[in-house]
Order: structure tokens, then sequence, then C-alpha cells
């Protein structure tokens, strides 16, 4: 009993120290912001959108462990309404705007959120059938 305790323990992943998240984060926005003025002007691209592109690479070719990521993205999404004050203070001084093409905005906020569920839906359906047909791999969920 004691011998499958101790396996258990060496199993269970430890996570990070915080400074050493905060130091994973802090690179990738460094490479993002290196790599966000590669592309064309006409097509410009945000240093924090490479930045989870980036992330999301790195976490699913196991280069980084989620475990080494996981508290400090935790205490990022618990602050997110706070870093999104700005912006309404901003949206509220901008109500002029809002009372001259408050329908149009509305229209095309609820037209774009539609076609991202549906593409997104439509890619993922993709993949699951590229992983089930090309690779013969089991497609269920594990929990």
């Amino acid at each position: 009993m004691a011998e499958k305790n101790d396996v258990s323990q060496k199993t269970e992943a430890k996570p990070a120290p915080i400074l050493i998240q905060m130091g994973i984060f802090a690179a990738v926005l460094f490479i993002s912001s290196l790599i966000s003025p590669l592309f064309p002007v006409s097509f410009p691209v945000p240093t924090p959108v490479i930045g989870l592109v980036l992330l999301y690479l790195l976490l699913t070719l196991h280069i980084v462990k989620v475990e080494w990521v996981e508290q400090f993205a935790n205490l990022m999404i618990s602050l997110i309404a706070f870093l999104f004050v700005p912006s309404g203070i901003q949206l509220t001084a901008s109500l002029n705007i809002m009372k001259a093409q408050g329908i149009q905005l509305v229209a095309v906020i609820v037209i774009s959120t539609v076609i991202l569920l549906v593409v997104v839906s439509l890619v993922t359906t993709f993949f699951i059938k590229i992983k089930k047909d090309v690779f013969h791999s089991n497609v269920d969920i594990d929990e």
C-alpha cells in the first residue's frame, strides 16, 4: 500500500513557481512582438494573437507543460474583467457613435459571432474527421 502512494506522488506534476510561469508568458509575448512586424501592413496581426497561437503550439507540442503555466493563466483569467475596464470607459466616451450607428454595430457583432461559431465548428469537424480517417485514432473525449 505504501508503494502505491509513493508511485502516485512521483507521477503527480508539480506546478512551476509563479515567477517562472510569468517568465514563460513574458518570453512568448516578447517572441510574438518580434514576429508581429514581419506580417505585411495590409494584414496586421496583433502581438497578443500571435502570442496566443505560439503558446497554443508550445502546449500542443508538449514543449511547455500545462502545469508550468496553469497557475498564472488562472490568475490572468480572474483579472480579465478588470483588464476590460479601460475599453468600457472608452466605449462610454464614444456614445455618440453608438447612438448614430448602434444598430449597424450590433448587427455586425451578431453576424460575425454566428459566422465565427459556424467556421470553428466546421474546422473542428474537419480535424476530427482527419484524425479518425487518416490517422485511425480514437476521437473519444477523455476527461
